[in-house]
This record gives C-alpha cells, sequence and structure tokens, in this order.
C-alpha cells in the first residue's frame, strides 16, 4: 500500500511541473491588454429657411339634432377641401371629424356641434393665398401654418456628416492634451433630432391677403463616437 501511495504522489508532482512547464499550460496564459479609448459627442447644425407650410381648415356646424349638424357640417367641408385642391393645396388629408352636445350658458343641453378639420400643404409663398381661399369656402376654424423644408433628409444628413467631424475634433482635442494620438474608431451611435419648430408671429393672419412669412429654420443632428487611443 505505501509503494502504490508513493507512485501516484509522484505523477500527482510530475503532472504540476508539466503545467508549468510546457507553453500551453494554463500558467502561460497571458492576459488581454486593455485598450484605452475616448468616447466624445458631435453636433452638427444646418441652417435654412422653410419652402413648404401645412395649414389646416375646418368648419364647425350647429343644429338642434345631430343628424342635422352632421349634414350641414358635410356640405359645408367639401366645398372648403374643393377650395384647397383649386388653390393648389396638396396631400389634402381629413384630420379630425367630431360630433358633440352643445351647451348653452347656463350649461343645459342646446342642440349638437359637428366639426370637421383637413390638413393640405402648399408652398410659402401660397400659403397665405391658400388660407384665404379656405376661409371664403366657408372655414371658420384655421390652425397654421406649419413650415418645413422640402429636402429636410438632405439637410439633416449634411447636419449628420458636420456632426461626425465635429465628434472628430473634440476627440482630437482630448487625446493631444492627454499626450496620445486617436486611433479607429470603434463605435458610432447616432442621437435623433429633428428641425427646430418655427413659430408663428403674433398678428401672421389678418382680414385680407393673408402674410406668411418665415425666418431661418436649424436642423440638428448629434453623435457619440469612440476612438481608439495611441
Amino acid at each position: 500500500m505505501k509503494r502504490i501511495a508513493f507512485a501516484a504522489g509522484l505523477v500527482l508532482v510530475a503532472a504540476a511541473l508539466a503545467g508549468v512547464l510546457r507553453p500551453e499550460g494554463a500558467s502561460a496564459v497571458d492576459p488581454v491588454p486593455a485598450t484605452d479609448s475616448v468616447t466624445v459627442t458631435g453636433t452638427g447644425v444646418v441652417t435654412a429657411v422653410p419652402d413648404r407650410a401645412q395649414i389646416s381648415a375646418g368648419v364647425e356646424s350647429r343644429a338642434t339634432t345631430a343628424r342635422a349638424a352632421l349634414q350641414a357640417n358635410a356640405a359645408a367641408m367639401e366645398k372648403v377641401i374643393d377650395a384647397l385642391k383649386a388653390r393648389g393645396g396638396t396631400d389634402v388629408t381629413t384630420q379630425t371629424v367630431s360630433l358633440s352636445t352643445a351647451f348653452d350658458e347656463q350649461g343645459g343641453p342646446n342642440g349638437f356641434v359637428a366639426s370637421n378639420v383637413a390638413s393640405a400643404e402648399t408652398s410659402l409663398s401660397g400659403a397665405g393665398a391658400l388660407i384665404d381661399a379656405a376661409v371664403a369656402a366657408g372655414a371658420n376654424t384655421i390652425y397654421g401654418p406649419s413650415l418645413s423644408r422640402s429636402d429636410a433628409d438632405a439637410l439633416y444628413d449634411q447636419a449628420l456628416e458636420k456632426a461626425v467631424a465635429d465628434a472628430k475634433d473634440r476627440a482630437a482635442l482630448l487625446a493631444k492634451a492627454a499626450g496620445r494620438e486617436l486611433g479607429r474608431v470603434t463605435a458610432i451611435v447616432e442621437s435623433g433630432s429633428a428641425p427646430v419648430p418655427f413659430a408663428a408671429k403674433e398678428g401672421m393672419a389678418r382680414d385680407a391677403a393673408t402674410p406668411v412669412v418665415s425666418g431661418p429654420q436649424d436642423t440638428t443632428a448629434s453623435v457619440s463616437v469612440t476612438y481608439e487611443l495611441r
């Protein structure tokens, strides 16, 4: 029994030595070196004057019965929609249709009110005339205009390119300050963004020849970029 135990001990010692001496042994595996990196956020802005306008025009009708209110509203709204199309409005789309009980000053029921609102797009220069045409056809509610660019996607792409360039400049500045150099890009994350909405100025809509003007509109893009450091 002593000889068997002694032999087993020699086998264990030999196996341990083999694991230490052989290059492929567990102790020969080197840890993976960590890579230094820097992550920065870049922003790009492109400014342009809107060239498109969207307006919403509708009719609100009142009657003693729900059926009468809807019928009157349908007849009036058909004229408004025809006027929008005739004046060059595109993408004419119904936005809302509603029917509700009307109330008098004392809070009691007083018939019904039906409402229908449609939107239409046009050029910035034609927005005022489109509003006037809708009102002349019977519209008694007007919303907008909402101004935009017809080449919004192209403007965003330009802003995105500027954002990536801005991120690279920022990363290079940080690397230089740390006595390092930029390596390859390891990650880019795009942040969602949109054009800054245009706010209509007070007094924009008037009784005749409704003026619609616009100032510059910013399209902004933002990205987060990670660079290796050398």
